[in-house]
């Protein structure tokens, strides 16, 4: 059966000197479109992860194409069959992605692209001058990875560059960085550029595009993604279970939050460890008054009591109904 619904992520680098204004209108082209997600409305661009039926992603996209500061934003659209998302979240910040690198434009200067299928080639031959660097949170690259990937001890990508001091050894090698969508790769390879890296390259639209056009293949696990799957099928080559059980150490790609929100801890765990425990990573979190009820997802929405799409959006009242 054909899938009646689209998710949509995207980013696109480009100047935006009305973000308060643009992102109400945003906002509400969004709402009278039925379309949920996570939005970003920055002065150095837009990123997004946008769910809806197929038809109003469809007008979503053209929408975003029309204005010509984003008619070169390229979306990764993935079947679904429901809404990914309880709700629509369109927020202006400094950033488009957390980072400590504020001072890189990736319009004036990033890593080389490589496409999908020059990827595979690249990992079905890999040799010693070659490394593939995730440069993703610990979370994420423990459920899924490229084979052979070198992975960093970062918690949160604004820690990248303090890692990139212990990849000096690494200079005159062809340096390939790989994230979930390809937005981080813009800056963390910029910034390789800048430490004095000589052959560095992004495998462009990250690993959703590497899944959508070369079927995944050598990509371990699965991908950890930022809605309510948590985490994607990627690999349709030759699959396999990269991450263990928090509580039991048994093979598992399923991932959760752990149930007690002051931990709201990422980690793989199996159904049964899940139900065993109630969705918590420790006796501590179950028993905490806090936590919250299990239903065997191990996705939580934050609090929706009250919630109002059109917070924050000046409507045209000739448009109200």
């Amino acid at each position: 059966m054909e899938k009646e619904y689209s998710i949509l992520l995207y980013y696109c680098y480009a100047k935006i000197e009305d973000f308060e204004a643009y992102r109400e209108e945003h906002h509400l082209f969004c709402v009278e479109n039925n379309l949920r997600g996570r939005i970003i409305i920055s002065p150095e661009g837009l990123n997004g992860t946008v769910s809806g039926l197929k038809e109003d992603c469809e007008a979503y996209m053209k929408y975003v194409h029309a204005d010509e500061r984003f008619g070169h934003t390229e979306f990764k659209v993935e079947a679904h069959d429901r809404m990914a998302f309880a709700k629509l979240h369109v927020r202006v910040k400094p950033e488009i992605v957390h980072s400590s690198l504020r001072h890189i434009d990736p319009n004036i200067e990033t890593g080389t692209y490589v496409e999908p299928e020059e990827f595979r080639e690249i990992l079905e031959k890999q040799d010693d001058d070659t490394v593939i660097l995730d440069v993703r949170s610990n979370y994420e690259h423990k459920v899924g990875k490229f084979k052979n990937a070198l992975t960093l001890d970062i918690d949160n990508f604004r820690d990248f560059p303090q890692e990139v001091e212990q990849l000096e050894h690494l200079k005159k090698k062809k340096v390939i960085t790989y994230c979930t969508g390809g937005i981080k790769c813009e800056k963390a390879s910029a910034y390789l550029l800048e430490q004095g890296f000589e052959n560095v390259y992004q495998l462009h639209g990250g690993i959703i595009k590497y899944g959508l056009e070369a079927e995944g293949k050598d990509f371990e696990g699965k991908c950890y993604v930022f809605d309510n799957r948590i985490t994607a099928d990627v690999n349709s080559v030759n699959p396999s279970i990269l991450s263990k059980c928090f509580i039991s150490g048994v093979p598992t790609d399923r991932m959760v939050n752990c149930a007690n929100p002051e931990c709201n801890a990422h980690i793989p765990m199996s159904e049964e460890a899940g139900w065993l425990m109630d969705g918590c990573c420790s006796e501590e979190c179950r028993k905490n008054p806090a936590r919250r009820p299990y239903d065997g997802t191990g996705y939580y929405q934050k609090n929706t009591n009250h919630y109002n799409p059109l917070k924050g959006v000046k409507r045209d009242p000739a448009k109200i109904d």
